[in-house]
């Protein structure tokens, strides 16, 4: 089978031919499209790659967070038993941001394609018929092979965000299953060089209510000022949100204007009772 040449080697190629013969044709163009089409997905890795790839990456955030029990940090007083109760939850978790991974980095290689096409049509129709010797090959290659060139990079972030994602979905599966009560945002707002939102600053420190949940039944606990966490995009929800919650399981975790008089007295009798 002959050698295929690199992307490289076909923008190359297609940058000389129209720089030497200008847009004289549609036809031209078109010719290059598609070669520059199959050579950039050349390039990617195939899918069985990919997929592998995303697996190990995120499988290795499940394997910190539940198996060695990392996720605990954000349950204090959770009981143990309610990791084990919720794995296969957990699991199916996984495999559902496996495939949200590959579906976004396939989207993101799309487009990556298509805007590298677009630019080289936009380049190329611009230059006169007969051609031009005031092309700036180096950088004109650069410019058009800029949405390629990232590629990497933003596959990288695909991985980070979902395994941000894969984390939070996780923490939350479990303190539905362990009858958490309410949970406080934490932002890395004060991160240097983190990209916050603005909004996600103001949540830092907030409590928010869990709704529905055994003590609000009760009439135990009051919703506080930040609310219900049902009203506010979830940690992790937005693109690169890297925001946490620690979640709160016993009154005594509360701020003290979120527990009625009836919790209150409850406290009081569980600790004479001790």
């Amino acid at each position: 089978m002959p050698k295929q040449n690199s992307f490289y080697d076909v923008l190359s190629a297609a940058i000389r031919d129209v720089a030497d013969h200008g847009y004289d044709s549609a036809a031209r163009i078109a010719y290059w499209q598609e070669e520059i089409r199959k050579a950039a997905e050349r390039t990617m890795s195939p899918p069985h790659v990919m997929e592998r790839m995303l697996r190990e990456a995120l499988a290795a955030v499940y394997r910190r967070m539940v198996e060695k029990g990392q996720i605990v940090n954000l349950h204090p007083g959770v009981a143990r038993f309610t990791l084990e109760r919720v794995k296969p939850q957990l699991r199916a978790e996984l495999d559902r941001r496996i495939l949200a991974s590959a579906d976004l980095i396939k989207l993101n290689r799309k487009q990556a394609i298509e805007k590298t096409l677009q630019r080289f049509a936009g380049w190329s129709t611009s230059i006169p018929k007969g051609g031009s010797d005031a092309v700036d090959k180096r950088e004109t290659k650069d410019e058009i092979r800029k949405s390629l060139a990232s590629l990497p990079f933003q596959d990288r972030r695909v991985l980070i965000d979902q395994g941000h994602k894969l984390t939070a979905a996780i923490s939350q599966t479990i303190a539905e299953g362990g009858g958490a009560i309410a949970g406080i945002w934490h932002s890395n707002w004060k991160q240097p060089g983190y990209d916050y939102r603005e909004d996600h600053k103001e949540r830092d420190g907030q409590v928010y209510t869990l709704r529905g949940n055994w003590a609000q039944d009760r009439g135990l606990m009051k919703v506080g000022d930040a609310g219900y966490y049902d009203e506010i995009t979830a940690v992790g929800q937005e693109p690169f949100c890297r925001c946490r919650m620690t979640w709160l399981y016993h009154l005594r975790q509360l701020p003290d204007d979120m527990i009625t008089a009836k919790g209150r007295g409850e406290l009081a009798d569980i600790r004479v009772a001790s």
